[in-house]
């Protein structure tokens, strides 16, 4: 199961161990029983502090591997293999269980740790899926810190059947004592927020003990960091509040034009700026959304969260970034995870051997039309103009494959489902105006991204698009409010450029702030 490498990188890693744990494996005669069987066998031999126990006559999902302290029952479950952008899950796993300290946020440990009602989780996901391990890892963490808690992780490729009953479309799908609590990317934070009564109240309270900022980025994308990091590093008070740190870079699965990386994934782009920006006295306020923006007493700005919870600070820079475009057509909302998706690299696999469409022909459309054809029965994008938008390289890899159908001129009208499920769409051939109906069991929208905004509305000036109107220094329209990135009217939506006007935002709010 493991190569030469991953063998030496998990046994350096299972050195820390420091008390020791249990693997429980439930095997059957099947192929992958028989890959999770050898994956915990070839673990236990790389360190002493590992046994292995075969349960004799399981039930229950099998293939599973249960982890957990010697001598206690295991609350953590990985039912299927857990390789891929899961094995690292399964690497945490296996360190937490045997007492090596998490680095998630101390207080977010104690809140979880302070639950007392009984909290079961499963959380579907696909082995290709990097948004998943966040959700795995949180509920892993949870589930070893508190007796409480249990976590199963359930590949939706080996148990279809599940998947076919519970309506799962989309991944990763967290329940929560059997009930549907939540799909897509999830922090331990955001989690926290669902099952934790208490915990917008918290909260607040902690936030609303805050001493006003010198500047306060609001937004934690690739503007954002750079924001925060450049302004801490003129030795101000700076502090960085944000609904997920990171932004839409945590939906980018591959990245091969940040200048002087090679290739490089979001998550672990995403990783690596939380790192830079935690090197400086940075206060990081995360899973929280800013519903306003207004001037305060004193010459201050306040920001105010849903929670309730108030922020001052001297300057203020937007770097609240963008999302996905919807298509605002009937059936969009009611069938979204329900086969209406927005992830080609995390929700494919659930649509083997099925047929989908991509709306949009952009590169990400075509992208992932590329993408899916591997695993789907065909494609159909569905593009506006009359003419791709995508590169050409692109655009000649994708009218190649003989399961892509590539239609212009398209406009889709309604997504059409039946029982809890997309079944179809319907389409306006724009040059003919006759509609057509295209049999589908998914659909991947790619049409663009819409800056986030709405909050700022009647308070700057924005664009009839809702971007932000800056100046060569990032100012707004408002003095002392300064913005960065995709929420900008910054003509190139990349992150290098997003970067770049949060480094100069935030020299331009210091500027801003020394001349007062």
């Amino acid at each position: 199961m493991l190569d030469a490498t991953l063998k030496q990188q998990l046994d350096a890693y299972l050195q820390r161990l420091v008390n020791p744990i249990e693997l429980t494996v439930a095997v059957d005669d099947s192929p992958k029983s028989k890959e999770l069987f050898e994956l915990a066998k070839e673990i236990e031999a790389l360190n002493s502090k590992i046994s292995l126990t075969v349960l004799d006559n399981p039930t229950g999902r099998i293939p599973r591997m249960e982890v957990g302290p010697q001598g206690e029952t295991a609350r953590v479950v990985f039912a299927g293999i857990p390789m891929g952008h899961e094995f690292t899950s399964l690497v945490l796993a296996l360190l937490q269980a045997g007492g090596y300290p998490s680095k998630e946020d101390q207080a977010l440990q104690d809140q979880a740790k302070g639950l007392r009602r009984e909290l079961n989780f499963e959380v579907y996901i696909s082995l290709s899926c990097h948004n998943c391990p966040d959700v795995v890892q949180a509920i892993n963490l949870m589930a070893i810190l508190n007796p409480n808690v249990s976590a199963t992780m359930i590949d939706g490729g080996v148990f279809p059947k599940e998947v076919e009953e519970r309506g799962i479309m989309a991944v990763p799908t967290l329940f929560l004592n059997g009930e549907e609590i939540g799909s897509g990317r999830m922090s331990l934070a955001d989690i926290l927020n669902k099952v934790d009564d208490d915990a917008d109240a918290k909260a607040a309270a902690a936030i609303a003990e805050k001493a006003p900022f010198d500047v306060l980025v609001v937004g934690g994308g690739p503007a954002g960091a750079a924001a925060a990091i450049y302004a801490a590093r003129k030795g101000i008070r700076t502090g960085i509040v944000a609904e997920r740190f990171g932004g839409q870079v945590l939906d980018t699965l591959g990245i091969e034009n940040f200048i002087s990386v090679k290739e490089t994934e979001g998550p672990k782009m995403v990783a690596a700026l939380e790192e830079h920006v935690r090197q400086y006295e940075v206060d990081i306020m995360n899973s929280q959304k800013a519903v306003a923006l207004r001037e305060g007493a004193y010459g201050l700005k306040e920001v105010e969260l849903a929670n309730g919870a108030v922020l001052k600070s001297k300057t203020v820079i937007l770097a609240t970034g963008a999302r996905w475009r919807d298509m605002n057509v009937p059936g969009e909302q009611e069938y979204r995870t329900k086969g209406v998706t927005y992830c080609p690299h995390c929700d494919g696999p659930l649509f083997k051997g099925k047929p989908v469409a991509v709306i949009g022909g952009g590169n990400s459309g075509i992208e992932a039309a590329i993408d899916l054809a591997g695993l789907v029965d065909n494609v159909t994008v569905l593009e506006f103009a009359n003419t791709l938008r995508a590169d050409a390289v692109l655009v000649r890899k994708a009218e190649s494959m003989k399961n892509i159908r590539i239609i212009k001129e398209a406009q889709t009208t309604e997504v059409v489902g039946a029982d809890g499920k997309v079944k179809g769409l319907t389409y306006k051939d724009r040059a003919t105006d006759e509609v057509h109906s295209v049999d589908v069991a998914g659909i991947f929208v790619q049409i663009g991204l819409v800056p986030n905004t709405e909050f700022l509305k009647n308070t700057i000036e924005l664009t009839p698009r809702g971007e932000i109107i800056v100046d060569s220094h990032g100012q707004t329209s408002m003095k002392g409010v300064f913005a960065a990135g995709d929420v900008t009217t910054a003509p190139y939506k990349q992150i290098i450029v997003s970067m770049g006007s949060g480094a100069t935002a935030a020299l331009g709010a210091f500027d801003y702030l020394i001349r007062q």
